[in-house]
């Protein structure tokens, strides 16, 4: 027995032939002296038992989502420093400036939205006066999105949350599957751009497999993010390196362009689902809630019709693009096939908590690795503007109960034409246990489900991540 609290004993002993009551300090030595049973809260194993699951298409990133859960963190406080490190481990589709949009649901009626999901909109902008730049970019969005996103929803410390991503950029991570298979495919033009070869790059040869790679710059702006706040980036010291730096990247980005750059919370689109369900869309002007509408729509009569899902899907994403904002009257009217041509890589990420709070996000940087050039000085990858290049479709789908007020399932899709049809597959295979769920090509799908509902059934909730591609799903039950 450790010697001061075989003493707190010896002292309890002699003390009970007086008066037992003179030993109530022995609980003060025994916390002191022994370690409680569990870590406190903010430290990993906080939780014990389940603790809900994390997607993402990079492990890193899922990993990091995990250890925020197993800490005591929400669904938001695991998606915000998934959001930041995918920013570190896959900036070909989730750098710090990528735009995008997040479903959020909290099972409370106390909760912010009152126990239904809400939209947290970010898309990508065009530069306002870009001038003669030859890259225009948009202004960065994520950053922002994910401090309103844990501002709102999450629990921990934000600081806390953004420190793993910090670390990982100073002091290394290794280049994973999905980044070099990225990379692969744009090699030549990225390495034009001397600071973006400086990061991707050994030399004349773009990073293996494997191969570890740092970024001091982005690492710095991380660090003033977590010291001084993310407002730094759209309006502080930040905000004039950014802009400093612009006629070198091409960006035509002002100070301007940052300050509006204000993520926002909106009602989510909804659609009816089975057994007096509800799911939720991310609403125009983001078209790949309602392109994932359309292929539910057919799939609900028939799970085997996915290129007719397919078809509807584009169809009603090239209608939207066309300026229509009548969602009632697309989703009625049939539509004819179209095309809708080359889009945007995009990626999902999502997490579950044990408490049924759940958070599914799809963000894109607008081309693979943005603009192709860094703001020098900032390590920010620039996002591509919307002027130059076809806005992504962004698909993920969130279904909960308002009877039961618990969450049931939510899908991410990506794979350009093929992410409103992944969604909606997804969804459907969650629901009936069929994980890991493998949409057709080129689509990609990320899957939480609770098919017993949570709250409620814990033992019930799975998580998958496309086995054809370098994702991680991961939990604990």
């Amino acid at each position: 027995m450790n010697g001061t609290l075989a003493r707190a004993w010896k002292a309890c002993l002699l003390a009970g032939a007086v008066s037992l009551s003179g030993c109530s300090y022995l609980n003060d030595v025994t916390e002191a002296v022994l370690p409680s049973s569990a870590p406190a809260p903010g430290q990993v194993g906080n939780v014990q038992g389940f603790l809900g699951g994390v997607v993402a298409d990079e492990p890193k990133a899922a990993l990091t989502g995990r250890m925020v859960l197993s800490s005591g963190g929400t669904a938001a406080d695991a998606a915000t420093a998934m959001g930041l490190m995918l920013g570190v481990t896959l900036p070909s589709r989730a750098g710090l400036a990528a735009g995008g949009g997040c479903l959020v649901y909290a099972p409370s009626p106390d909760s912010p939205n009152g126990g239904t999901p809400e939209a947290l909109m970010f898309p990508t902008s065009a530069p306002a006066r870009p001038g003669g730049a030859d890259r225009p970019a948009s202004p960065p969005m994520l950053a922002r999105a994910l401090f309103a996103l844990q501002a709102r929803y999450g629990r921990l410390p934000f600081e806390q949350l953004i420190a793993p991503a910090e670390e990982a950029a100073r002091f290394g991570v290794s280049a994973s599957r999905a980044l070099v298979s990225d990379l692969s495919v744009v090699a030549r033009p990225l390495a034009v751009d001397p600071v973006a070869r400086s990061v991707f790059f050994y030399g004349a040869q773009p990073l293996s497999e494997g191969s570890s790679f740092i970024q001091p710059d982005l690492a710095t702006t991380l660090g003033t993010l977590r010291t001084t706040g993310v407002g730094d980036l759209y309006v502080g010291q930040l905000a004039k390196r950014l802009i400093a730096a612009q006629p070198a990247a091409g960006g035509g980005l002002s100070d301007e362009d940052l300050r509006k750059a204000l993520p926002k919370f909106v009602p989510a689109l909804t659609a009816p689902g089975s057994n007096g369900d509800r799911i939720a869309f991310l609403p125009l002007p983001i078209d790949g809630g309602l392109a994932t509408i359309g292929a539910l729509q057919v799939l609900g009569k028939n799970t085997a019709a996915t290129d007719e899902a397919n078809t509807r899907a584009l169809a009603l994403a090239t209608l939207a693009r066309s300026g229509s904002t009548d969602v009632a009257g697309m989703l009625a009217a049939p539509q004819p096939a179209s095309s809708i041509g080359a889009l945007p890589a995009s990626t999902t990420f999502a997490a579950l908590d044990k408490d049924g709070r759940a958070v599914i996000c799809a963000v894109s940087m607008g081309n693979l690795f943005g603009t192709g050039r860094i703001a020098r000085g900032t390590g920010l990858l620039q996002a591509a503007s919307p002027a130059r290049k076809p806005q992504p479709l962004l698909s993920v789908a969130m279904s909960w109960s308002p009877e039961r007020r618990a969450f049931h399932g939510l899908a991410g899709g990506s794979g350009q034409q093929g992410a409103p049809l992944a969604a909606a597959v997804g969804l459907f295979d969650g629901f009936a246990g069929r994980l890991p769920s493998r949409p057709p090509e080129p689509g990609r799908a990320n899957v939480i489900a609770c098919p017993g509902y949570l709250p409620g059934s814990s033992a019930s909730c799975a998580w998958s991540t496309d086995p054809r591609g370098s994702g991680l799903a991961i939990g604990s039950n």
